[in-house]
């Protein structure tokens, strides 16, 4: 379970985003992180029961490291101000593949899944799918259980339309996008407390055919 204990650390590393107020405070910040992981391990155990693969993974190893990197950044603070797990199975695959998110932010938590920033084959790939099985998507978007935690797919589009597809395609307006993910906002309340692990099971269990399609794309283009 996450606790109020976890949301007060990153209130105030937000407000203390500095190496000596981090450093003064990294026993705080490593209990933080433990609470975090342990939702994690119990989460990945729980999305086992419906996408069995996901078993192999570790916990801390799909944890965000808090460090920033900012080197090329103008914002030269030096901490995030979340906690982040990306469940993703990459045990045949190593390039990207589509999961499930959990993000830990006060003010700004959510759940999430599908396709961020994919390389123009993975691209190329989802879009072919679309071209082929677009009616695939749009009832796995349409379904009423999909629709009650997501409000369809989020993003960047292209202005036009990707090359090689008509401006009249029957699925244009899914064509365009340049990533396909999908996000349920959910309050800090709802994150502490006592059923956030099984309402997190449920939307991710709602969100895998979307995660399902995605990922086929990928097996269909090699």
């Amino acid at each position: 379970m996450i606790t109020k204990n976890v949301f007060q650390f990153l209130k105030e590393l937000k407000t203390n985003n500095d190496r000596t107020w981090f450093n003064a405070n990294k026993q705080w910040y490593q209990e933080a992180r433990i609470e975090f992981e342990e939702f994690i391990t119990q989460l990945i155990e729980q999305i086992a029961v419906f996408d069995p693969p996901i078993l192999r993974l570790e916990a801390k190893k799909c944890i965000f490291r808090i460090y920033k990197d900012i080197r090329f950044s103008k914002d030269k603070k030096p901490y995030k101000i979340n906690f982040g797990a990306h469940l993703i199975d990459t045990h045949d695959r190593p390039h990207n593949r589509a999961g499930y998110y959990v993000h830990v932010e006060p003010g700004s938590c959510f759940l999430a899944g599908g396709a961020y920033m994919p390389p123009a084959s993975w691209l190329n790939a989802i879009r072919e799918s679309i071209d082929a099985h677009g009616e695939q998507l749009v009832k796995i978007l349409e379904s009423p259980d999909f629709k009650r935690y997501f409000d369809g797919i989020g993003g960047e589009q292209l202005k036009t339309k990707p090359r090689d597809y008509p401006t009249d395609h029957p699925y244009i307006d899914l064509l365009r996008f340049k990533n396909y993910t999908v996000v349920h906002g959910v309050s800090d309340n709802k994150v502490i407390s006592k059923n956030f692990l099984s309402y997190a099971v449920d939307v991710f269990k709602t969100l895998k055919p979307f995660d399902d399609f995605l990922n086929k794309s990928l097996i269909i283009s090699n």
